[in-house]
């Protein structure tokens, strides 16, 4: 059979040698691919680990919101049920009153329990109802001035934290109508900011700065902004940031 002589056929030698390097090839292209599937597993688990992690960071915040909230209730209802309890025997129809705004307070209570912030107008409606319960058990002994710009009213803050404030005032302060207890209440640098007097009591006892603990804890949980608390000689004031609305989502939720 006649063979044309132009027609190179490979030799014994060189085929094994191009065999072996199609495998090594072949077997790197098949390492760099499964390399590529794994990182992509691990790297889609290492996701769902993450979102996992968050989602029980995220329940871990509610849960212990949740349980900040709780401090709050028992103790107002139990400071305001004295003031009822010291009204009745004093004036009927008074106590009818300070009942009906007790009332009030409690669906401001009740309309933001689930809530982690609410707006700085709804706010200042409790502190209006509480100041009103208070105002009938001190008369001129405590005194107070409100002044908040209508363009912060839409801003953010906890619920009842500013109440909060108010109720920590009367607690650690004498008042008298000779020297009044002074809360003022007022928007500064973004902040809602809660002053009063200093004026100890003679039977004060031990702060344990509960109250202001529970503040300063329910923000940490919510934006990197912090409650400043500043005590002087005269004075006493809290600082609560304003939030808005996207500041809080991009934190937290």
């Amino acid at each position: 059979m006649y063979l044309p002589t132009n027609i190179l056929l490979p030799s014994v030698e060189v085929l094994p040698i191009r065999v072996r390097s199609s495998f090594v090839v072949g077997a790197i292209i098949s390492l760099f691919f499964y390399y590529f599937v794994e990182r992509q597993r691990k790297t889609k688990l290492l996701q769902a680990e993450h979102l996992r992690a968050e989602q029980l960071h995220k329940e871990s915040y509610r849960a212990q919101l949740e349980a900040l909230k709780n401090q709050i209730n028992p103790h107002f209802l139990f400071n305001s049920l004295n003031v009822l309890h010291s009204l009745i025997y004093v004036d009927q129809d008074k106590a009818a009153q300070f009942l009906s705004q007790l009332s009030e307070v409690y669906r401001f209570l009740l309309d933001s329990s689930s809530k982690q912030l609410v707006p700085l107008k709804t706010e200042l409606e409790l502190v209006h109802a509480y100041l009103y319960l208070l105002k009938t058990r001190f008369g001129e002994n405590v005194q107070f001035q409100v002044e908040v710009p209508d363009a912060y009213r839409q801003l953010e803050l906890p619920p009842t934290a500013a109440q909060m404030l108010i109720e920590n005032a009367i607690k650690h302060n004498g008042s008298t109508s000779r020297k009044p207890l002074l809360i003022s209440i007022f928007v500064a640098d973004g902040k809602l900011v809660v002053k009063n007097n200093l004026q100890p009591r003679f039977d004060e006892v031990k702060s344990t700065k509960i109250g202001l603990k529970n503040i300063s804890t329910r923000y940490s949980y919510l934006t990197s902004q912090e409650v400043e608390i500043e005590q002087m000689d005269q004075e006493f004031i809290v600082r609560l940031p304003l939030l808005k609305v996207e500041q809080h989502e991009n934190t937290y939720h």
